[in-house]
């Protein structure tokens, strides 16, 4: 009886909708988390990020829709649910006054761990975490970086098959977020990860697959795989010489459109698996064109963030801007 189905998502968010005074702060969010998952949840300040998270924890109540947690419904059964989910909430619930050991000992007996197994479940979650030194310290004299290890602690001290963490690097250095970094990559070996966030390097770092939420809704989701195809260059931008009219461009192989730029500067669209660079090059030296300059256009991930996250009315760039 205690085959597990490992077909099953262990998250399953269905056309989840949440309405604050009449005002949609999510609206039907559907996506699925399976085993060995890490997701990146991305989306700019204020775009329904934390509220869904919270939503999937079991902290708010949707207005429409369901999560199941491993088969199980957050609304039906939530102490079974959430047992089998490990938060990190943006702000990590810490009691500054007692040690390491004393506070992962609280929480684990919280998560209803078995006495027999407290004094393993406390030295596997402070050996993942780097914090196997640190058990007699107190919380409120570690640093920053060290204070969201211990965060993290107290989401794995029980085993949770799903771990989530809202915005997990947010105030750290540097070095702190790379240990942090590190160490969400590991746990993706023994665990399904939501890693909520606004940093974009963070999740090409550390996920395997990505979803844009903006006002609301989900806007993109993809593998780390698709989002690099997506990233790959689509365009040329050439200039010449002699340049030649637009619709001889277009008769190029591959080229689907072409574009004038100023002085004699040509963008070149193409379906990414059909480069037409060598063939611009050829009839260009045939034709005596006087090609001068062949550019491969890139987009970035930030490109594709701030394209599904503008709108007519307001600009987030800002909120697309990552700590490298």
């Amino acid at each position: 009886m205690n085959d597990v189905n490992t077909s099953l998502p262990l998250v399953a968010a269905e056309r989840l909708s949440l309405a604050y005074d009449g005002t949609l702060a999510v609206h039907e969010v559907s996506f699925e988390v399976r085993r060995g998952d890490v997701l990146g949840f991305l989306g700019p300040n204020g775009a329904g990020k934390s509220t869904t998270m919270q939503i999937i924890t079991g902290n708010l109540a949707p207005s429409a829709g369901r999560v199941l947690i491993d088969g199980v419904d957050m609304l039906d059964d939530p102490k079974h649910a959430k047992s089998r989910i490990g938060y990190l909430p943006e702000h990590p619930p810490l009691y500054r006054e007692l040690t390491v050991d004393e506070y992962l000992l609280f929480c684990a007996r919280l998560n209803q761990v078995p006495k027999e197994r407290l004094r393993n479940a406390l030295d596997h979650a402070k050996l993942r975490c780097g914090l196997t030194a640190c058990g007699a310290r107190l919380i409120g004299n570690l640093s920053k970086g060290y204070q969201q290890r211990v965060g993290i602690a107290q989401a794995i001290i029980h085993g949770p098959p799903v771990v989530i963490l809202d915005e997990p690097t947010v105030g750290l250095d540097p070095i702190q977020i790379r240990d942090i970094r590190g160490l969400i990559r590991e746990l993706g070996n023994d665990h399904s990860v939501i890693l909520s966030t606004h940093i974009l390097p963070e999740v090409q770092a550390i996920c395997n697959r990505v979803q844009i939420i903006n006002n609301g809704s989900l806007v993109m989701s993809d593998t780390i795989d698709g989002l690099r195809q997506r990233m790959q260059s689509s365009t040329l931008t050439l200039a010449m010489r002699q340049p030649p009219g637009v619709a001889t461009l277009l008769e190029i192989p591959g080229v689907l459109n072409a574009e004038s730029l100023p002085e004699g500067r040509f963008r070149l669209h193409y379906a990414p698996t059909q480069n037409p660079a060598e063939a611009v090059v050829e009839r260009s030296v045939a034709a005596r064109w006087g090609l001068y300059e062949l550019i491969p256009e890139r987009v970035s991930l930030e490109d594709i963030f701030v394209n599904l996250t503008t709108t007519e009315n307001e600009v987030v760039v800002s909120a697309a801007r990552g700590e490298a």
